[in-house]
């Protein structure tokens, strides 16, 4: 049995987010294919949480190739979407610091039932823990209409632009 959701289901307004995705790309610097928000629907400072997501269009760049014939949304993809959203509130409220937040790692992912074209995945996020400068910890959580379809705790970096390998 999945855990409950991180925020409530029923008291979400599609038709009123906080965040149209003109208002994201302010903050998130992905764009063409690798945009995985469609809005945010509200933000919750005191909770440190987040909650918006993304309309699956026919036409995503995996339809074709994941699974031909049977077009299913890629895990790593889902975990993509909970990152640019968790990425979007620690970038608005400076969380960590940094000019872009980066995959540092996850954990206890779960991916509970298939996502395909024509879906909307709702996505929330939950700030649990923040070192400045260093990481934060999010839990995550993907919902398609109300069954969740994945979960799990991820962890943000700040990354610099004039960081360079050596």
């Amino acid at each position: 049995m999945p855990p409950p959701s991180l925020f409530p289901l029923d008291s979400l307004d599609f038709d009123n987010p906080e965040f149209d995705l003109d208002e994201i790309r302010k903050v998130n610097p992905q764009r063409h294919e690798m945009e995985q928000l469609t809005a945010i629907l509200f933000v919750d400072p005191d909770k440190g949480g987040v909650v918006g997501y993304k309309n699956i269009s026919e036409t995503e760049f995996w339809t074709t190739g994941h699974m031909p014939g049977f077009p299913l949304m890629p895990g790593v993809i889902m975990c993509e979407c909970a990152a640019q959203l968790a990425g979007f509130y620690a970038q608005t409220f400076d969380v960590l610091g940094g000019d872009y937040i980066g995959f540092g790692g996850m954990s206890d992912v779960k991916f509970r039932y298939p996502v395909f074209p024509g879906s909307r995945l709702v996505l929330m996020a939950r700030l649990n823990m923040v070192r400045y400068g260093r990481k934060a910890e999010f839990a995550f959580q993907g919902f398609v209409e109300d069954r969740m379809v994945f979960g799990g705790t991820m962890i943000g970096v700040p990354i610099f632009r004039d960081q360079k390998l050596e």
